[in-house]
């Protein structure tokens, strides 16, 4: 789904002036689909190992994450011509930065093409560009190749922001808002874009943890256009950017640990995690809801546009702040039908809650999905981004 699918009746609310509005959304994804119910043997296959105990731990983990499908980059016909990647040991880094590189580049062109194509506006008015990705490293980064691709001005301005993990959507966004809140008549282009084959290896009872990534973690990219004071005859706002914030919580660090290595990138989640962000995440919401007067007796009238870390991330947030089971509905179908695809998911997040969104408002004959609500997500630091939002299109 994208906004050129979105009726012109839903838009009923009117942007602040000189408030950051998303404009428009779009994704991509490479041609590889991975149904879950097949992943093991087909992994297991791939990387010639046979240890029935990791592949019984591997078949447990796929069904808790509650993953139906995903896309990836990685591909038989990789590894035929980069069968090293599938041996344990090897120095491998190259061979999986040209993949990724190319690959990445190559899926946020098509994403902001799609993303463009919606906002309805020619890419000669768009001013700036932010870039997100955790999954590639050169100079130039891939913010240039993205712009060259993409046919940008050579005096647009790029920000690109790398390894943020799965906070590094909604950084993306805080970042694109303070620049078109401070660039009257701009446009902002997001674009973000991963791929897993950066940390792809072989089955390891010395890594136990590297299973987690391989029953959750998808490839694909998003993009959105951010400015403030829309055209109403010719943009459809969708979202407010009202107040962003971050906050990172202190002697967490090795709580999401990754490193780049020879052999590629190797993440550590600790168990915890879930717990910590349930631990922080009302006083979080709470410093967002305060600048409009909103209080916990609100989180029921609200949306929730939460990147879906995982579902034990999920039922934690749900539990803790009593959320009705629909509140999350949005993150789970987007975990769901692409996974964890970090910086990425949550555009197929937002796309979800505009869909569903409407679909509530023809049944309640005209009221939709809440007008105010928060887009968060957590990373390495541990790290939290949030963004008060208002839903334009309800």
């Amino acid at each position: 789904m994208g906004s050129e699918n979105i009726p012109q009746e839903a838009f009923s609310k009117m942007p602040n002036p000189c408030k950051a509005t998303i404009l428009a959304l779009g994704k991509a994804f490479p041609h590889q689909l991975v149904m879950q119910d097949y992943l093991v043997d087909k992994y297991f296959q791939n990387t010639n190992c046979n240890d029935p105990e990791l592949k019984q731990k591997l078949t447990r983990l796929c069904k808790t994450t509650t993953v139906k499908t995903r896309y990836v980059v990685m591909s038989e016909e990789i590894l035929e011509k980069y069968p090293e990647l599938a041996v344990e040991g090897l120095p491998t880094v190259k061979q999986r930065l040209d993949i990724c590189n190319d690959a990445v580049t190559q899926m946020a062109i098509e994403a902001s093409q799609t993303c463009i194509k919606n906002w309805g506006r020619p890419i000669s008015d768009i001013t700036h560009l932010v870039y997100v990705s955790s999954s590639e490293a050169r100079l130039p980064g891939g913010d240039l190749y993205l712009a060259r691709g993409l046919g940008l001005s050579p005096k647009t301005h790029r920000v690109m922001l790398y390894f943020m993990g799965c906070s590094g959507g909604v950084a993306g966004l805080r970042v694109a808002k303070d620049i078109a809140e401070n660039n009257p008549g701009s446009r902002v282009l997001l674009a973000t874009s991963e791929t897993t084959i950066i940390g792809f290896k072989p089955p390891s009872a010395d890594r136990p943890y590297d299973l987690v990534g391989v029953a959750l973690f998808g490839d694909g990219a998003g993009a959105m256009i951010i400015g403030s004071d829309p055209n109403l005859i010719t943009e459809k706002p969708l979202f407010e950017l009202h107040t962003a914030i971050q906050n990172f919580l202190p002697d967490t660090e090795k709580i999401i640990d990754g490193r780049l290595t020879e052999e590629g990138i190797t993440f550590k989640l600790a168990r915890e995690l879930p717990q910590i962000i349930e631990d922080h995440i009302e006083g979080f919401c709470m410093r967002l809801m305060d600048t409009v007067a909103l209080s916990n007796k609100d989180y029921n009238k609200m949306f929730w546009a939460v990147h879906p870390g995982g579902p034990a991330i999920l039922n934690r947030m749900e539990k803790r702040l009593e959320l009705l089971p629909e509140k999350l509905n949005a993150s789970r179908r987007a975990l769901m039908d692409y996974g964890n695809a970090s910086s990425n998911t949550i555009v197929y997040v937002l796309e979800y809650m505009i869909e569903e969104g409407l679909k509530m408002k023809k049944v309640q004959q005209g009221q939709g999905e809440c007008e105010w609500g928060l887009i968060l997500a957590f990373g390495p630091g541990i790290t939290f981004e949030g963004i008060l939002a208002r839903n334009l299109t309800v």
